[in-house]
């Protein structure tokens, strides 16, 4: 139901063909009535009248506002800003509030998985990395992280499994390997691997079979694997059996909790109750203080002889939750000028994001967007 509105041009140049109508409309009037009275043919002064009113109307004026348009549109094409319709040309102009996306425009979508969070142990990925070589895949005899930390080794797998990005060589001949696809989920494969497990290999052990995409009712996304080789397994599990069928689940962390029954802790999964619940809910705000991008992780064995299905009752539900992960975009470091010189040209910055609010607001204050102003949700 939304409708086109008319620029402050159009507007403009709208009440100049009012005025200009009604002053054709008059002088028809009046050179035709005061013709008549001087004894004139009506026929000639009705000819004379209409021709004087057609010459009044500017016929060039919208090829000359077009051409007017066309030259600022080129002007600010070399200030590196590109207009997609002519009439905006002026109306930025007029501009009093820019609002804005945050993710790849304030910052520059180059997402680092920071920090990650299991049953209120966290660990700061930069450090560990630093402390430790990244050990082998679990394919390959496991590893020392895998073994001291199994809960969140199994939070960087779910996180490579339920996971549409992949890994590929760069290209230039360095042997280093690129993430292709979202940036959010490159990191994920990114962070995994870096840890030792390899995405390839971890498919290879638990083929995809099914998938549920991520939507915005949901916030979440989920995957359907087949247990091809039970070894590769993190930690333990008498459940798991060959051919069983796992599903992972990653998302806003308030939506993954909505279908959660249990939460995994000390290697086993425990009732979610309240006092998880209050954990959970802290360290996902204190890792959002932090500007992160913060994510949930679940997973579930399917009962023998169900088989996969896209059903969403079937599917999330009862699911395990396994911790969060922390992702930092760091902002573009041109923003901050670009904001500082928008509030001193009198133009209210706004930015818009679908991140968790804390995280919003922390970067929002790096900006300066945010000052004396508040963060407002949909709700």
């Amino acid at each position: 139901d939304v409708e086109a509105i008319a620029t402050p041009l159009q507007r403009r140049l709208d009440r100049l063909g009012r005025t200009l109508a009604v002053a054709a409309v008059t002088i028809v009037a009046v050179i035709f009535g005061v013709g008549v009275l001087l004894g004139e043919d009506w026929r000639l002064m009705f000819m004379t009248s209409v021709s004087m009113a057609v010459a009044l109307i500017p016929e060039g004026l919208a090829a000359v506002v077009t051409i007017s348009l066309a030259l600022g549109a080129q002007r600010m094409l070399r200030r590196r800003a590109l207009i997609r319709r002519l009439p905006a040309v002026e109306t930025l102009g007029s501009v009093t509030v820019i609002c804005s996306d945050k993710t790849g425009t304030l910052t520059e979508n180059r997402m680092t998985v920071t920090a990650l969070d299991v049953a209120g142990h966290r660990i700061d990925v930069p450090e560990e990395l630093r402390r430790r070589a990244p050990v082998a895949t679990v394919d390959e005899g496991g590893g020392a992280f895998i073994e001291q930390e199994p809960s969140l080794a199994l939070l960087l797998m779910g996180g490579a499994l339920c996971n549409d990005a992949s890994l590929q060589a760069a290209g230039d001949g360095s042997g280093q390997l690129r993430a292709v696809g979202d940036p959010t989920e490159g990191a994920l494969v990114v962070a995994a691997a870096r840890f030792g497990l390899a995405k390839d290999r971890l498919e290879r052990a638990f083929p995809r079979v099914g998938e549920l995409p991520f939507d915005s009712d949901r916030k979440r996304m989920s995957t359907l694997h087949r247990v091809a080789d039970g070894r590769a397994w993190i930690g333990d599990c008498a459940d798991l059996a060959p051919e069983r069928t796992l599903v992972f689940s990653k998302g806003a962390v308030d939506s993954l909790l909505e279908v959660c029954s249990h939460v995994w802790d000390a290697g086993q999964p425990l009732p979610l109750d309240d006092g998880y619940r209050r954990r959970i809910a802290q360290a996902n705000l204190t890792i959002a203080q932090g500007g992160m991008r913060v994510l949930g992780v679940a997973f579930r064995i399917l009962p023998a002889g169900t088989a996969a299905s896209s059903d969403l009752q079937v599917t999330e539900r009862a699911l395990i939750f396994v911790g969060l992960v922390g992702m930092l975009d760091p902002p573009r470091p041109e923003v901050l000028q670009a904001v500082l010189t928008c509030r001193q040209a009198g133009i209210r910055p706004v930015m818009i994001t679908g991140d968790h609010p804390a995280t919003a607001e922390r970067i929002a204050q790096e900006l300066h967007i945010l000052r004396d102003e508040k963060v407002v949700t949909g709700v």
